[in-house]
């Protein structure tokens, strides 16, 4: 008898190896999947803005990217004696408001050079709730803690999402024609919205990427994994919202079976053993034994360096 329901994606034909260049965008379930990229040795770009909530922010970023814009003083808000972009993450934030624009600005530059080059664009959508900031009448990415009385909470509707990733696709396409496009929809539960403002909010971001499926854009069920695969609180941390490290590396299997070369599992397996070895704490490192452990780790960082251009 089974107990459970286990979600199998079919392997895509366009897969990632470790000659693919991949960028990786959204919320913060996106840096999960970009440390497993990242401790495996894939080239990866992980988040170059800071975690992005809902398709707007990541939309608003990437065509600013792309159209070359650059970002001034009157794109920046003072507050708590620091400066803040209300279009990226507060990693940006800072009491030099040059320091601010300049991070900003060569970001945008690196994340244009880094499109032209991908093979592979993931991008996780989170929430479909968005803060208009009154001031501008724009949509913010992040509020930098604010006043709230500042800013007026709306829902993104199905055709405004629709639209939305319509245009991400549209100009990333106009850079990079064979780029695969990857969209996924973050298992994190966003309960200070409410349950059932919580379930809307998925579900509109869900019909949405559906409706804009097609060929070399992709669907990855990261959030269905999650809710009907696993669906049991001992797969997530103790604030009962992220998935936890068990979770994460479940997912992770799942992706790896979706999207890695399966030519390219025996060097996954090389990776992981040489991360392990230099994640060793030895009882003493001035040891015989220990010499010839570590001559022998730097023979095979060495070989996968030749090989397989790996750097560790």
């Amino acid at each position: 008898m089974n107990f459970r329901t286990q979600i199998n994606p079919k392997p895509n034909k366009k897969t990632i190896n470790y000659n693919s260049n991949i960028l990786l965008i959204g919320s913060c379930f996106t840096q999960n999947i970009g440390d497993k990229l990242n401790y495996y040795k894939f080239k990866s770009f992980i988040n170059p803005f800071g975690i992005l909530f809902h398709p707007k922010a990541i939309e608003n970023l990437i065509v600013n990217a792309l159209n070359d814009k650059i970002y001034t003083e009157n794109d920046l808000v003072f507050h708590n004696e620091r400066w803040h972009c209300l279009d990226v993450h507060s990693d940006f934030s800072h009491a030099d408001k040059n320091i601010v624009l300049d991070f900003i600005n060569t970001t945008l530059i690196d994340t244009k050079n880094y499109i032209k080059k991908a093979s592979h664009i993931v991008l996780t959508l989170g929430t479909s709730w968005v803060y208009r900031y009154h001031k501008t009448a724009n949509l913010v990415a992040n509020c930098h803690k604010i006043e709230q009385k500042q800013f007026a909470k709306e829902i993104l509707s199905v055709n405004e999402i629709v639209v939305s990733l319509q245009n991400i696709i549209t100009s990333v396409k106009e850079i990079n024609t064979a780029i695969q496009v990857i969209f996924t929809v973050s298992p994190v539960r966003h309960l200070k919205d409410g349950f059932v403002e919580n379930q809307l909010s998925k579900a509109h971001l869900l019909t949405a990427i559906h409706q804009v499926l097609a060929k070399n854009v992709n669907y990855f069920p990261a959030y269905e994994i999650m809710m009907d695969d696993l669906r049991d609180y001992r797969f997530y941390k103790k604030d009962m919202l992220h998935p936890n490290e068990v979770a994460v590396d479940y997912i992770w299997e799942k992706f790896m079976a979706t999207w890695i070369n399966s030519s390219d599992k025996e060097i996954i397996e090389k990776v992981a053993q040489i991360q392990k070895g230099l994640a060793h704490k030895p009882f003493n490192e001035a040891s015989e034994q220990h010499q010839k452990f570590v001559e022998n780790l730097n023979q095979k960082i060495k070989d996968l360096e030749n090989t397989k251009g790996i750097t560790f």
